[in-house]
């Protein structure tokens, strides 16, 4: 270890330790980078300051691709569920996905445990106030003792936290998340930089204390039997698991919601920022959804050694006295102490339209933002905002090229491409209808799609990549083994298929019979004895199913990423003045100058620009004019 650190000397300093700051934090260090890691608070590093749980639809994905490229986010829920749920088994595999609830204070532990054990990250608890800034490139920060510190990357991850301001009710204070200060100062050098902000709101619910909670008038919902994971390292971690519990709103609930809404800081005007579209608070819900009766409410463990449970979907500002009128009037909670209140946070975000697809910012070398300081809500699409902005800090520390995924190639891309093309206004949450390849883009298949570019990278070693290279071996020999499988259509393989309601009157080969609705590689196995002593790997043979039973989609999908591809060859010099160009719109020319688009694929997703301007930029750039 070289003594710099003694002389504050660092190569990258990353502002907030929640889960996009330790993904970028995590990804330099083991990269070989000097990392200063800085947090209000060394004792919530990752914290789940909302609901204690990870993945879910879209978000799975997230997950998986963030452990595909090398990042952490993936091992720690592996290491520290309380349930694992495949949600919408039912469904197609593009919408299928994994949840898992945590134990937060175990999470938490975790993280930090990779985090100190990283000789190359030096921790400190400090709040970082200004940058230095020297000929538009990024020198240094200084922190609120006013210590210097440089460095020639920093990466902002700051959450909620930058001028945070928290609401219970009418009263207000000062605070990023409750029980912790705001970071206050930044901001302004942000401005002074020229650097816009805006304000955003979000918000979390009551923790009530379990011994006082009666379950027995709540509808048990349990995890699954069989477990599934987000890492795709071996040996994951087998754990007792725990079951969460379902209850509904009622008239009385929603009577008591609306007789307080004048004490409402969203309805008197008092927040600014917009709230999390499709995580409404439940004076929202009950407000644009008033025909609805009653509405879901999950009651969720923090974790094994402690008595704080969760109340999912029942986030709210109301006053902390009718907060408990609202949870007493539920069914099991009559008696219900609350621990900690519900609270809304309205907070600074930098609108990534001011960064690149590098999440560099445009106006200042080597600042880079991951996060919700970009406008998103969510742990997993934080994480993997902090990855892709801790590796290119370390390529732009390296003068190498940035690594900037494409909407065809992960959620990711996607997710990255949404925010730095599209005029963000409330926080956006990753979904799946946010992909037009989005049966390309599972959770089943990214490492197939990113493990390649981890490796590459460095943060995937050569063990974990032998592995990878396996699996993909295994896949491809074992699909074409049930493609030239016969089936004989004989009495015994009748029978069999009767019970799943299937039957067949001639042979036909194994990938043939699972494309049938009820068929899948488990029903093979049990029909032959070759297939079943093969003990093929579960996550290895569910991801043959899926390519069997949709090869046609698959195909489709595959050639419309090639036909969106073209637009992609068009490449717009960096230099182009868009307000010279004829015949295109004014509106059109304005939001170009913004965001500066590196190709017209890029140049069609900017919210607001005709394609018309589109085709008018294409003759141009054909004929080499522009």
């Amino acid at each position: 270890m070289n003594g710099d650190y003694l002389h504050n000397k660092f190569d990258v300093i990353v502002v907030g330790a929640g889960h996009a700051g330790c993904e970028a934090a995590l990804a330099c260090a083991k990269l070989g980078v000097k990392v200063l890691l800085c947090t209000l608070n060394v004792d919530n590093i990752a914290l789940q300051p909302c609901n204690p749980a990870v993945g879910g639809p879209a978000k799975s994905t997230l997950v998986r691709e963030i452990d595909a490229l090398g990042g952490v986010m993936g091992e720690v829920t592996d290491a520290t569920y309380l349930q694992m749920k495949i949600l919408n088994s039912s469904k197609g595999p593009a919408v299928r996905a994994l949840r898992a609830q945590s134990d937060k204070a175990e999470y938490t532990r975790y993280m930090r445990n990779l985090i100190e054990n990283n000789e190359n990250i030096f921790l400190k608890q400090c709040c970082i106030t200004e940058l230095k800034v020297e000929n538009g490139k990024i020198i240094g920060a200084i922190d609120e003792f006013g210590i210097e510190y440089s460095a020639r990357a920093v990466v902002l991850t700051t959450g909620t936290s930058l001028e945070g301001r928290i609401f219970v009710g009418l009263r207000a204070y000062s605070a990023g998340r409750l029980g912790e200060k705001a970071a206050i100062g930044l901001s302004d050098s942000l401005h002074k930089l020229g650097i816009q902000t805006k304000k955003l709101k979000t918000g979390t619910p009551a923790r009530v204390d379990k011994r006082t909670i009666d379950y027995s008038k709540m509808i048990i919902q349990p995890g699954d039997e069989e477990l599934n994971f987000f890492s795709f390292k071996p040996n994951r971690p087998i754990r007792q698991t725990y079951p969460c519990y379902l209850t509904k709103t009622n008239e009385e609930t929603h009577k008591i919601i609306r007789e307080n809404l004048d004490k409402s800081p969203m309805y008197q005007g008092l927040i600014q920022g917009v709230g999390p579209r499709y995580c409404p608070s439940i004076e929202d819900k009950i407000v644009r959804f008033a025909s609805n009766p009653s509405h879901h409410i999950f009651i969720e463990p923090e974790g094994l050694n402690t008595y704080e449970t969760y109340i999912q979907g029942f986030s709210t500002s109301l006053p902390a006295d009718v907060q408990t009128l609202m949870i007493r009037s539920l069914p099991g909670l009559e008696k219900a102490h609350i621990i900690k209140p519900a609270y809304a946070v309205e907070y600074d975000y930098v609108p990534a339209i001011q960064t690149t697809h590098s999440l560099m910012s445009k106006q200042i070398k080597g600042l880079f933002f991951g996060g919700q300081i970009n406008g998103t809500s969510g742990y997993e699409e934080a994480a993997a905002q902090g990855l892709i902005a801790g590796i290119n800090a370390f390529n732009y520390l390296n003068n190498s090229q940035m690594l900037e995924l494409s909407r065809s190639s992960s959620y990711t891309g996607t997710l990255i491409d949404d925010l730095v093309t599209k005029d963000i206004q409330d926080p956006y949450r990753m979904l799946t209808s946010r992909s037009e390849f989005r049966l390309l883009l599972r959770q089943d298949n990214a490492d197939e799609r990113l493990t390649p570019i981890g490796h590459k990278i460095g943060l995937i070693d050569d063990e974990q990549f032998k592995r990878f290279e396996d699996k993909q071996k295994l896949i491809k020999e074992e699909t074409k083994r049930l493609e030239n499988l016969k089936i004989s259509a004989t009495e015994e393989v009748n029978n069999i298929l009767a019970k799943y309601e299937e039957h067949i009157d001639r042979g036909m080969k194994a990938s043939e019979l699972i494309k049938r609705p009820n068929i899948n590689y488990k029903i093979i196995q049990e029909i032959d004895e070759t297939t079943r002593k093969l003990n093929i790997p579960r996550d290895v043979y569910e991801q043959i199913e899926v390519r069997i039973e949709y090869d046609g989609y698959i195909k489709r999908q595959q050639e419309q990423v090639e036909q969106a591809g073209k637009l992609e060859k068009f490449k717009i010099p960096d230099d182009i003045d868009y307000t010279k160009i004829s015949h295109i719109s004014s509106e059109t020319k304005d939001k170009l100058s913004k965001v500066r688009p590196k190709t017209l694929a890029q140049a069609s997703r900017i919210g607001g620009i005709k394609p018309a301007d589109i085709s008018v930029l294409m003759v141009l750039l054909d004929r080499h004019q522009i």
